[in-house]
């Protein structure tokens, strides 16, 4: 888990870049699932998933911050170390039905589409413009926001550049 002084310094970070959390704006994002726990052929299966079971401050503020509609990158953590696919938020947060606890919160998502090629972890790693990406800078936050900018250049990387 990320320290409160690292989740500080970290929303304070996106308050100055292009984040667009505005109510007027598609914002992106990326979850984490282990696929022997969870993984993008599953979701497939399931048609819709609710992303419940997150216990860290920063990942459920994002969750809370999620509109539907917004992007979603499916991060294959653990074992792949990949994003694999592309969801969209089918419902904005509401309380996490695992428990009873009012702070936590959950999301529905729903798959758009399988990455024609996987972006690796180590691609990202190696690309100077990914550089500040949540994935690398806070690598444990299982719910993180991505820029519109580093939500294009992963794409470019699925067409293989």
């Amino acid at each position: 888990m990320i320290d409160d002084s690292s989740a500080r310094k970290y929303i304070n970070h996106l308050s100055t870049t292009n984040y667009q959390l505005s109510s007027n704006y598609m914002a992106y994002w990326l979850v984490k699932s282990e696929p022997f726990k969870y993984s993008w052929d599953q979701f497939v299966k399931d048609g819709t998933t609710f992303w419940d079971g997150v216990r860290n401050y920063a990942a459920r503020n994002n969750l809370r911050d999620m509109k539907r509609g917004d992007q979603v990158f499916f991060y294959h953590s653990n074992e792949g170390l990949e994003i694999v696919g592309i969801a969209k938020v089918a419902k904005e947060a509401y309380q996490d039905p695992t428990t009873e606890e009012e702070a936590w919160l959950a999301v529905d998502l729903k798959p758009v589409r399988k990455l024609k090629q996987p972006v690796a972890l180590k691609t990202i790693k190696a690309d100077p413009r990914l550089q500040q990406m949540a994935l690398l800078r806070l690598g444990r936050l299982s719910v993180q926001p991505v820029t519109a900018e580093e939500w294009d250049i992963i794409l470019q990387y699925e067409k293989g550049g």
